[in-house]
């Protein structure tokens, strides 16, 4: 049982980004006690990501959006910090969240969540709750093309958590490629940090977004920021190739050019139209992914690749709600919107309370509307339909067990694979330490199989030892004061 010692029920808040810090703000402004938990050396997550403090940063502010927005969860979070309301534990990285029936009838379930600590990740340290939000994120999808895995090609988002974390330019001259919004973001941030950006290659054609005007007339914020990008891109002069995409990375040892090509209206490369851009960076990225591993253990239900929710963000499994990304990639506002709603939600719901509707209206309202944009945003930016022709057969799809095209399509025209799972066990692409994260999609594709989420039993690697421990050995003491137990 969880410790309530001090008469208030406790929230374990895994992921420190918008939707968990909103989610934390909102559920400790209400009675609860909260334990934040991050992998990360401090909160914010991908889109707050910050600067470590040993570089000085002068103006961090430079290098995010909604700086104003940060700056309030961030002394949000101070404050119930110093008020002793919320624990925020960084540095720690969830890997299974253990969900117990209550011993009598109709008792309510209580949960562990499991954690290592600290870089080296061996330490184990659990935490105890009454209820548990989600707040996980996404991952990118990135798609495999000859040369991929050069030295010099990264992910777009990769780019951009080494400069606003490190305050690392990834080279002296980028490409930036793939399809979706975050695309802008990470050209316009490159160049204002002094890289030339040689290129902005979309896949998408932006005349699709015609047949979506009235869902976007409705958002004129979001106009007026792509707007704003747009007139970056210019300043910096940035030229965008939109139906376009990358065919080719080259180099020997590192990347030295990218060789990118115009599309038809079917998604296939138009002949003749390959051109070969000098860059030394390539930062690349086909939209996100939401984490739903942690989910899938708890026996989340998923819709599709998201997991499922309520009107208040609770998922099927009782005692579990879920907030931002891994509900579906769209933003930070939406996650935020989100996190709020789960915050009044737990509140209420673990004092034996209906959340009143009217105090989340607002941010319901806001959710509905952002949902309704960037569904109509994920039906633009796709990438191309045919960009498997493109993957030449000694290309590396996996890149942990380094299996190549030519061995995917073995498995599927000469072995009989009809799923991502056959393919797998016939090739090993999905084995390694990323458990198919990367290649899941790139393996669907080449297969012709539709995206499916990987059940996995744990959410990164765990050490034998920290698995081989009994329950209830000394690092698994009862429940202390703030919730946590570090062994």
């Amino acid at each position: 049982m969880t410790d309530r010692t001090d008469g208030r029920p406790h929230l374990a808040v895994i992921g420190a980004g918008p939707a968990g810090l909103t989610a934390a703000l909102a559920a400790a402004a209400r009675g609860v006690r909260v334990t934040l938990v991050d992998s990360a050396a401090q909160a914010g997550g991908q889109f707050y990501r910050q600067t470590a403090p040993g570089l000085g940063a002068r103006r961090p502010q430079a290098l995010h959006h909604q700086w104003r927005t940060w700056e309030r969860l961030r002394d949000g979070l101070a404050g119930h910090v110093a008020a002793g309301r919320v624990t925020s534990l960084t540095d720690h990285h969830v890997w299974f969240v253990e969900r117990q029936s209550g011993t009598t009838g109709g008792a309510p379930a209580s949960f562990t969540v499991h954690a290592l600590l600290g870089p080296e990740q061996e330490e184990p340290v659990t935490v105890h709750a009454d209820a548990v939000l989600l707040a996980t994120g996404g991952y990118e999808k990135v798609l495999p093309f000859p040369g991929w895995t050069l030295p010099g090609v990264v992910t777009a988002g990769g780019a951009q958590a080494m400069l606003k974390g490190g305050l690392v330019l990834p080279g002296r001259t980028a490409v930036v490629a793939g399809t979706g919004p975050l695309l802008l973001p990470v050209a316009v941030g490159l160049a204002s940090a002094g890289a030339k950006v040689a290129a902005l290659v979309e896949s998408a054609d932006p005349r699709a977004f015609v047949r979506h005007a009235r869902v976007l007339a409705a958002h004129p914020a979001k106009l007026a920021e792509g707007a704003w990008y747009a007139a970056e891109l210019a300043r910096y002069r940035v030229r965008t190739r939109v139906r376009h995409t990358v065919v080719a990375a080259h180099g020997t040892g590192r990347l030295e050019a990218v060789t990118v090509a115009a599309l038809d209206g079917d998604g296939r490369v138009r002949p003749g139209t390959e051109r070969r851009i000098p860059c030394d960076t390539l930062a690349v990225g086909h939209g996100m992914l939401p984490h739903t591993d942690l989910a899938e253990a708890l026996g989340c239900r998923l819709d599709g690749v998201d997991v499922a929710v309520d009107d208040e963000q609770r998922t099927d499994v009782p005692g579990v709600w879920a907030a931002g990304e891994t509900t579906g990639i769209g933003g930070a506002a939406l996650a935020g919107a989100e996190g709020g709603i789960a915050g009044v939600s737990i509140a209420a719901r673990l004092n034996s309370r209906i959340p009143d509707r009217s105090s989340y209206a607002s941010a319901a309202k806001a959710r509905a509307g952002m949902r309704e944009f960037f569904a109509a945003v994920d039906t633009v930016c796709v990438p191309p339909a045919r960009w498997a022709e493109h993957v030449t057969d000694d290309t590396v799809v996996c890149r942990c067990e380094e299996v190549t095209a030519s061995a995917v399509r073995e498995a599927v025209d000469e072995l009989g694979a009809g799923d991502v799972r056959t393919v797998k066990l016939l090739t090993r692409a999905g084995m390694g330490w990323c458990q198919g994260r990367m290649c899941g999609p790139a393996v669907a594709g080449l297969a012709r199989c539709p995206e499916t989420p990987s059940r996995r039993p744990f959410a990164r690697p765990v050490p034998l030892g920290v698995l081989a421990r009994e329950p209830g050995e000394p690092h698994d003491t009862s429940p202390s004061t703030t919730g946590w137990d570090p062994s």
